[in-house]
């Protein structure tokens, strides 16, 4: 299963969905392949310092991640498409009409809720921290076929 995770700049919130449901997958034996994009990105951005500090406290490394623009062919590849806000998810839907019936938001997808998951960019740790244990909280509650 190809699963990509899509946000705003590719810098926090996507790396760090990406970074969780890797390790779960791993430590699992998942057979699930992670990808993470934004819509609106400056190629080779690396993640953000706090996206990498917040993620180190659990134990996981993106600190190697470079952000990448959503584009027809990571649509096209993946299985399915979780993004972290109804604007992406709209987005998404409106310039590539393929992903349609693949396309999520986390918390509708984890939760059958309509809700955003809030962008940390500039906020302190501790705001990178909530983020991280909301993002993780609902990838866990989806289950994943082996």
């Amino acid at each position: 299963m190809k699963i990509l995770f899509v946000c705003t700049g590719n810098t926090c919130r996507s790396p760090m969905a990406e970074g969780i449901l890797r390790s779960i997958a791993e430590k699992n034996g998942l057979d699930i392949e992670v990808r993470s994009a934004g819509i609106s990105v400056f190629d080779g951005d690396h993640a953000s310092i706090n996206s990498i500090e917040a993620m180190k406290k659990i134990n996981i490394d993106i600190s190697g991640h470079e952000a990448s623009q959503l584009h027809i062919d990571l649509i096209e590849e993946a299985d399915l498409i979780l993004t972290m806000g109804n604007s992406h998810k709209d987005f998404i839907v409106s310039n590539f009409p393929k992903a349609v019936g693949k396309v999520y938001n986390l918390m509708e997808y984890a939760y059958k809720i309509n809700k955003d998951i809030s962008d940390p960019f500039g906020g302190n740790l501790k705001q990178y921290e909530y983020i991280r244990d909301e993002i993780y909280q609902a990838i866990v509650q989806i289950k994943f076929k082996e």
